[in-house]
């Protein structure tokens, strides 16, 4: 009984195993991922949360211009980012926990601008397009011969590259048909100000949470284990078949 009693006192001093020092990054991006009351928020926000805490995780989510997210996810273990584009290029350099957004990326204009008409990619370049470095649409365009500094104009983030279509710098910008709203209020315009003019079909997605390659393997199941259930509820089906459907009509309108 005395050894008993030293066991368990000793294994009670033992001390509780930390939490890991998790980061979560992202870009604005609305209505994924918004600004709101001095916090991330939007609708690929509301799922990660939910699948931090079905995990039993907690971490503060930043907000950075899309280059600095993705170097930070790149080069930092225990760092998550979404919503990022599961490409053939990024596939082994991320663990890949879960879909938490749809996007159907394509041109917008300013609604004025009767004049540009785009039925396929290739109508779209005698124009100066907008787009954030090192996102995948300025990655697609460059693979399909859009020159960078030419037909291509690098910004900072989504922001920048609305202002630039604002003040008349560029003719598009790329973004989601769903975003058309927020997006032109952030800028100052009505939502009947801008339109949605071309969705590219290559650039139709779902976009992922995941996490630094360096990060440990028990974590990388944590996560996925919770995604799988937080996939199975109505949160998750709303927000990612609402997506689909607005996407879908803005498109069409």
């Amino acid at each position: 009984m005395r050894n008993f009693c030293c066991l368990f006192w000793l294994l009670c001093c033992l001390p509780i195993p930390a939490q890991p020092q998790l980061r979560v990054v992202t870009e604005l991006s609305p209505p994924h991922q918004t600004w709101q009351d001095g916090k991330v928020a939007g609708l690929s926000t509301e799922l990660v949360l939910a699948i931090l805490a079905e995990a039993g995780l907690t971490a503060e989510i930043e907000m950075f211009p899309w280059a600095r997210s993705l170097h930070l996810a790149r080069s930092q273990p225990n760092t998550l980012i979404y919503n990022l584009a599961r490409t053939p290029e990024r596939e082994n350099s991320f663990h890949w926990i879960g879909t938490v957004a749809a996007y159907q990326l394509g041109f917008v204009a300013l609604s004025h601008r009767q004049d540009i008409r785009i039925t396929q990619l290739d109508d779209a370049r005698p124009y100066s397009i907008a787009v954030q470095r090192d996102d995948i649409s300025a990655d697609f365009l460059r693979q399909q011969g859009f020159t960078p500094g030419q037909q291509l104009v690098l910004a900072a983030d989504v922001g920048e590259s609305w202002h630039l279509l604002l003040n008349g710098k560029v003719d598009l910008v790329i973004d989601d048909p769903i975003a058309l709203v927020d997006m032109a209020a952030a800028v100052g315009l009505p939502d009947s100000a801008v339109r949605f003019v071309y969705a590219i079909p290559q650039l139709s997605q779902q976009t992922w949470l995941a996490a630094n390659i360096q990060t440990p393997d028990a974590l990388i199941q944590r996560l996925q284990q919770a995604h799988a259930k937080v996939a199975t509820t109505e949160q998750y089906h709303n927000i990612m078949t609402s997506q689909y459907r607005q996407q879908a009509k803005a498109a069409t309108d």
